[in-house]
């Protein structure tokens, strides 16, 4: 089964299976068992270094190239006009496709303007190297600026989130100006297994804590979550979420988890966070 969330005309499926970290063969493997359990969403990017992996995993899969929803990201020093599309052709090479579904800049980056690179990516979309554009990590007015001045619609910001962080500020905005919110780290590094109020809930379902949380995530509008995992048994589980609902209470209880504020990434270059 696959759930997906509409933005701009565009259906995008809501679970999507994340790469990060994942090297060589385990990409490559992860990827077809990602396939094989259902997940019609494959998240990549150039700075994880796996993107020809990821392509062999989607190639031998044996999918249509419509039947599935690919993402990659641009790294921070390819932002100039030029550099940016040259990128995009090496990482289409990588992949083994013609274009991406969406193409994101992966961070923000002061040392270049926004609006160079904000039409350097529309230049790509324009160009047909990808179907659609977005965002990664960008603030609530680093996004609003982007969607001012970019010619394409801004279809996600991919940010971290899950239970113990307080993103509201940012998925409010981006619910204002029509853009889907895409939630990488969504089980917090594994520690949503040893929350007790996840626990709980999960008991009470007899799921796991992990199943709880996606399915927190998949009863939010405008919501897409990237879950990952190098294990064949935990990608499927990951994906094993439609025969079970969490009440309002239940989803208010995990949402109040944000209190903990605990964010995870938080490199040197990252932005003034909202």
């Amino acid at each position: 089964m696959t759930l997906t969330t509409q933005h701009f005309g565009v259906e995008i499926p809501t679970v999507g299976f994340g790469t990060w970290q994942l090297e060589g063969a385990v990409a490559h493997h992860g990827v077809l068992e990602a396939i094989h359990a259902g997940y019609r969403h494959i998240d990549t990017a150039q700075a994880y270094g796996n993107e020809e992996f990821v392509g062999r995993g989607l190639s031998d899969s044996q999918l249509q190239r419509d039947e599935y929803f690919l993402t990659t990201k641009v790294w921070k020093d390819k932002y100039r006009d030029g550099d940016l599309q040259q990128s995009v052709e090496i990482s289409l090479e990588k992949l083994g496709v013609d274009s991406v579904d969406l193409l994101l800049l992966h961070w923000p980056n002061d040392d270049v303007p926004m609006e160079e690179t904000i039409a350097a990516l529309n230049d790509a979309h324009k160009q047909g190297l990808t179907r659609h554009i977005g965002v990664s990590n960008f603030t609530t007015a680093l996004l609003d600026k982007a969607v001012r001045i970019s010619e394409a619609p801004i279809l996600t910001n991919q940010i971290e989130y899950h239970p113990f962080i307080d993103q509201s500020a940012v998925i409010e905005a981006a619910s204002a100006l029509g853009t889907s919110i895409t939630a990488y780290c969504p089980l917090a590094q594994g520690k949503v297994m040893h929350d007790p109020v996840i626990g709980e809930i999960a008991k009470g379902h007899d799921v796991s804590p992990v199943q709880v949380t996606m399915r927190w995530f998949v009863q939010q509008p405008g919501v897409i979550c990237l879950p990952r995992s190098s294990k064949a048994e935990h990608i499927r589980t990951n994906n094993d979420i439609y025969d079970f609902a969490l009440t309002p209470d239940e989803m208010a209880q995990i949402t109040e988890l944000n209190r903990q504020n605990m964010r995870l990434i938080n490199p040197g270059w990252g932005p003034d966070w909202d």
